[in-house]
């Protein structure tokens, strides 16, 4: 599975319409509404808000008004043919006057969100899990070379230091072996960046 890294933004203008299209990565469906909400709140008064999503091997689109299958399916659609999971596309319309029918909508669509996508990072998505680590300070040089290729959420240094670190299995496997105290905080798919 493929994801992309972070939020892209990419805009276009077809007759006097203005397209911004934007793709977020998003570990699950309740991400969904907090990521529309935030792109109205930096779009305010657009015309429509189309988007699109897949997690897992759920997928949904949404036209927000525009016709049947000219927003949100499209954006479906590039994310479908980019083999992309956990992301979200949004595509933000300000109507500026013309029509441009269903072909033109299908065009304007699919070209903004495929300018966002071009302007990102794309990362595979490897099994995984969320966990806490807790060891000594002689520790932390041993441990942080095993997690040098691992997104360290947290750090926390007390009478001993913790860390919430996301970790694939085959890292899970090596710190389990050690002589640390290592907690799963929950499943999910880690983003690691091809070489």
């Amino acid at each position: 599975m493929k994801s992309i890294l972070s939020k892209t933004i990419f805009e276009i203008e077809e007759k006097k319409s203005k397209f911004i299209g934007i793709l977020c990565h998003i570990d699950n469906k309740d991400e969904v509404l907090s990521c529309l909400a935030l792109a109205k709140e930096e779009y305010p008064k657009a015309t429509h808000y189309c988007y699109a999503y897949i997690v897992d091997s759920y997928e949904y689109c949404n036209d927000d008004g525009e016709p049947s299958k000219t927003g949100g399916f499209p954006i479906l659609n590039v994310l479908k043919e980019n083999n992309l999971s956990n992301c979200l596309g949004i595509v933000v319309r300000y109507f500026g006057g013309t029509k441009l029918g269903t072909g033109g909508l299908v065009r304007a669509y699919t070209k903004a969100i495929k300018g966002s996508l071009e302007k990102g990072t794309i990362v595979e998505l490897v099994p995984g899990y969320l966990v806490k680590l807790s060891f000594t300070y002689e520790e932390q040089k041993q441990i942080d070379y095993l997690l040098k290729d691992s997104l360290i959420r947290e750090k926390t240094f007390e009478s001993k230091i913790t860390y919430i670190v996301e970790v694939s299995t085959s890292v899970f496997e090596i710190l389990s072996s050690q002589k640390i105290d290592v907690q799963i905080l929950k499943n999910l798919n880690i983003k690691k960046i091809s070489a």
